[in-house]
């Protein structure tokens, strides 16, 4: 007899349906890695290249609210992907699709205010838009929802996967966190694709993420992945102002990188970082450590299936 399937969406959680719906999809046999990371990845004909996949979303009352800028609307739907290339290691992204699901009555002034962010992170971070869909939502629903599917490459060498983290390996952030919402952080922050790409250079990252559900979900997450555990330092955690531990560790929408490095960054190393990337904390919150040691994380953070708004 089949097994039944448990309870509601929000019973289980994101983590626990993602794993549920994707455990008997065909992965084709290009797939270096698929559920699970920052974006899927692909092997391609270009020996020592891989290929990367994301699509992301945003949603009127969820991720947005309804009096917001359409331009900010526009730049978040498209830097949330980008982040995501970040997280890989700073992969380049190269072409993206955008899917408008909005009522009728939506007034073009709006769109093209939505388009005109797309394109400014399009032209900010050097990708091209090809194409897409248009559609309206049913009837009695007013919100709009944009969504973005973006691919790019990498090379090989230079992709960093949630895990390989190892035990003694630090654990470190980008930036500060907490309080994206209240700043409106969440919908003009920067994605830090070329801090990736320093870090991997110089530094010796073992992983990678972004922090875009709270570090309370998303370093569990990491460490998960790794098979370890880990060891946070709470007193270390940078703050973003106004914000305290419990917005750091659970607001989410922070999109900065959450860094495993192996060994301790030299001096010149930070003074380096501090140059290139002037008024950006590189911060050190904590340790891995083997599977079944250290702290326990299980409250906070951003989940789709519970509670209301993000904003």
């Amino acid at each position: 007899m089949a097994e039944a399937t448990p309870g509601t969406l929000r019973d289980l959680g994101e983590d626990a349906v993602i794993a549920r719906l994707c455990a008997a999809l065909p992965g084709g046999p290009d797939l270096v890695a698929g559920p699970g990371d920052d974006c899927a990845v692909m092997r391609t004909v270009v020996p020592g290249q891989w290929r990367l996949l994301k699509t992301d979303c945003v949603v009127e009352g969820v991720h947005f609210l309804s009096g917001t800028e359409p331009e900010r609307v526009g730049w978040k739907a498209a830097a949330r992907a980008v982040s995501d290339f970040a997280a890989m290691g700073g992969a380049q992204p190269e072409e993206a699709l955008i899917t408008l699901i909005a009522p009728p009555e939506c007034p073009m002034a709006w769109a093209e205010g939505l388009y005109a962010g797309l394109r400014r992170c399009a032209e900010r971070f050097g990708f091209g838009v090809v194409g897409g869909e248009t559609s309206r939502p049913p009837a009695g629903c007013a919100g709009v929802i944009v969504s973005v599917a973006l691919s790019g490459t990498i090379a090989a060498d230079r992709c960093r996967f949630r895990s390989g983290a190892r035990p003694g390996d630090g654990i470190w952030t980008t930036g500060q966190l907490g309080g994206s919402f209240a700043s409106g952080k969440h919908l003009d922050f920067m994605p830090r694709l070329a801090e990736a790409r320093w870090l991997v250079e110089n530094l010796g990252v073992t992983a990678l993420m972004d922090l875009s559900d709270g570090l309370a979900r998303d370093l569990p997450r990491m460490a998960a992945r790794s098979g370890v555990g880990f060891r946070l330092d709470g007193a270390a955690l940078p703050l973003s102002s106004g914000s305290d531990l419990a917005g750091a560790l659970g607001d989410g929408e922070d999109y900065e990188l959450l860094v495993a490095i192996s060994g301790e960054p030299a001096a010149g190393q930070l003074a380096e970082w501090g140059r290139l990337f002037p008024g950006l904390a590189l911060t050190r919150i904590g340790e891995f450590v083997p599977f079944g040691a250290g702290d326990g994380l299980t409250a906070g953070g951003w989940d789709p299936f519970e509670g209301g708004a993000e904003t």
